[in-house]
């Protein structure tokens, strides 16, 4: 069996060198709430260096909040703000002679269009208009797969390694202390009963059937490395691949 792992980078955390080699893709930040031209170039080269997918991954234009909160801003400056952000993504990436492999919303963004279907429509035009043939990453069971699908966009499933979730499959906020799971070993035991069961745990001690085809860990998290290198290896030994 392989399967994706993805991680969140390109945000001022410095540590791409050091998680490259235990992911197969990644989500680089567009410069929107976090990053810079220079910071992207260096994390494209690394993954250049270590086989790793490129994606874009675009927010809220707000650097203040770390594109943590919900902007209060038109549709369309949304939409013109996500078409640039992909853009110049893309762009980069072709100095570099590599393709944007996939798109992953960040933040407040991507927790809102699970459930907000006229922010998921402003989103997925803003792709149809400047990458309609990338992989778009959503959570299942949103929102944002089932427009996106329905405009003939590839989508991937994407599930969190170190997040905790609600009966309802959103994720639990990050305002309550058991939002993050730090735990490397939670984290395995979280990823392997979503791949062998097709189910998860909620923080409820609930059991809900999740589809997943890739699997994020946050570049921000703490811990990061410490969880992808137990995550890698723990799969490892039980003969799947990550790539």
């Amino acid at each position: 069996m392989k399967i994706d792992i993805n991680c969140d980078v390109g945000e001022g955390i410095n540590n791409e060198d050091l998680l490259m080699p235990f992911i197969s893709s990644c989500n680089i930040a567009c410069t929107a709430h976090a990053g810079s031209v220079e910071i992207i170039d260096k994390v494209i080269c690394l993954a250049k260096e270590n086989n790793v997918k490129i994606g874009a991954h675009p927010s809220f234009p707000d650097k203040e909040n770390f594109g943590r909160k919900i902007m209060d801003i038109s549709n369309d400056e949304l939409q013109e703000s996500i078409k640039w952000q992909i853009n110049m993504l893309k762009e980069r990436a072709k100095i570099q002679n590599i393709e944007l492999q996939h798109i992953k919303l960040h933040g407040a963004l991507y927790n809102l269009v699970v459930t907000n279907q006229k922010i998921a429509e402003v989103v997925v035009q803003s792709i149809l208009k400047v990458s309609p043939t990338t992989f778009l990453y959503v959570p299942f069971n949103s929102k944002i797969a089932e427009v996106a699908q329905n405009q003939n966009i590839k989508i991937k499933y994407e599930a969190f390694a170190d997040r905790n979730y609600n009966d309802d499959l959103t994720l639990v906020s990050r305002n309550l202390p058991n939002a993050v799971i730090v735990d490397k070993r939670k984290v395995f035991d979280h990823v392997f009963r979503m791949l062998s069961f097709g189910e998860l745990k909620t923080i409820n001690g609930k059991f809900i059937k999740i589809n997943a085809d890739t699997f994020c860990v946050h570049g921000d998290t703490k811990n990061a490395i410490e969880l992808l290198k137990y995550m890698f290896k723990s799969l490892q030994k039980k003969g799947i691949i990550i790539a």
